[in-house]
């Protein structure tokens, strides 16, 4: 293995040493409980108050509006069960959202329906965007809640939220937002922008896992998640992990504070790989060119199967997916790719590139150069590909 490129910064991402020296006297010199009234525990508390106030300020929120969580999971299912639990006691008892959310907010949908919600799964067609003149129509006097992800996770499409947050304001309709993956890579003004509630992840942004944020607009009729103590002003019970939530504040105000030079850097490896990878027979881009987060890069090659791609890769030192993270377990092929409605046969021979800091222009020449022989291989070894190439099948129309 002559080279190491990790390109799957979608998934996870590492701590960045900034991010881990500032969170290091949280462990063994400011370790008090921010809930007690000592010395210690003050100075817990004002480090944990600082790190709420840059979380606010990343977001243009008021930092009595942000609640510290363990993920973005975590976030989602708050914001959408509580928003659909407190409109359902106004009589409104409609969900509308998008078929191709991550799966916390398509699990925590899918759970609200048991209940007795009824929900409304929006297509996003071939780019992988929503429209808004669609959402607009399947508005009901029921509808109480709109929840859709501001950059999809898989395929890194970036969703008009402005249009709908000004859409879901006009009709009274609570927004949430799933940013997991746009924070630190988009630039995001909740108030502007209409959002009234947003869930984040600091494992995204080179901060550490187990740490996340939720953004509730002041007066949101959200009812609580998770019951205990006073924390988190009595919204969620439970110590506050003080050491991550100084991490993942450290993380946003570097992201957001340098968003303008580091898409500029992404988006120029980001273009380059794209149009090299697109010179490969029968091989397509995943969603949208344009609106389409800096890092991120989805394929899809005829003829070849996604898993033996991504073994194929990892032998050459290349750490990428096939998808989220959260269900490489899967046989199945992606439910995102379905939903921007590419057969199963298609969609199985996916790549997800996705790039973060520490990824070099070399490792995008490195990408190139190891992808062409892996997938000619593979399709060598296919009985999918000498069935396309001899005319028995075709999917020409999705390449």
């Amino acid at each position: 293995m002559s080279r190491k490129v990790y390109a799957d910064n979608a998934a996870t991402t590492a701590v960045s040493k900034e991010v881990l020296e500032s969170m290091l006297p949280f462990y063994q010199e400011v370790y008090g409980n921010p809930s007690s009234l000592y010395a210690l525990g003050r100075e817990a508390r004002t480090a944990l108050e600082e790190a709420r106030a840059t979380v606010a300020k990343c977001l243009g929120a008021n930092p009595n509006e942000i609640y510290f969580t363990s993920c973005g999971t975590e976030s989602d299912n708050w914001a959408i069960k509580g928003a659909a639990h407190a409109m359902k006691k106004k009589g409104k008892d409609h969900i509308i959202t998008t078929a191709f959310e991550h799966h916390a907010v398509l699990h925590t949908c899918g759970a609200l329906e048991r209940e007795g919600f009824s929900v409304t799964y929006l297509p996003v067609h071939e780019n992988g965007i929503v429209r808004p003149e669609e959402l607009e129509a399947a508005i009901t006097e029921n509808t109480g809640l709109v929840t859709v992800m501001y950059a999809n996770n898989e395929i890194g499409t970036i969703q008009p939220i402005p249009e709908i947050g000004a859409i879901c304001k006009r009709h009274g309709i609570l927004f949430h937002t799933d940013a997991v993956q746009a924070v630190g890579n988009v630039a995001i003004d909740v108030k502007e922008q209409n959002i009234d509630m947003l869930s984040l992840s600091g494992h995204k942004l080179h901060a550490p896992k187990g740490v996340g944020a939720l953004y509730l607009r002041a007066g949101v009729p959200v009812s609580n998640f998770m019951d205990g103590g006073a924390q988190e002003r009595n919204r969620r019970g439970g110590t506050e992990n003080l050491a991550q939530i100084v991490g993942l504040a450290t993380a946003m105000e570097r992201a957001c504070s340098t968003i303008a030079e580091r898409t500029e850097r992404l988006s120029a490896m980001r273009d380059k790989l794209i149009q090299e990878v697109l010179k490969l027979e029968r091989t397509r881009l995943n969603g949208d060119r344009t609106h389409r987060l800096p890092g991120n890069a989805s394929f899809c090659f005829q003829g070849v199967e996604g898993e033996s791609l991504l073994l194929m890769l990892d032998l050459k030192g290349i750490s990428a997916s096939s998808g989220s993270a959260c269900t490489s377990g899967s046989l199945d092929p992606s439910h995102v790719l379905l939903a921007i409605g590419l057969p199963h046969e298609v969609a199985h021979g996916s790549l997800r590139i996705s790039l973060g800091d520490f990824n070099t222009m070399e490792d995008i020449d490195y990408i190139i150069e190891t992808l062409p022989p892996i997938i000619e291989r593979l399709r060598n070894m296919s009985p999918l590909w000498d069935a396309i190439e001899s005319g028995k099948v075709s999917y020409d129309a999705y390449f």
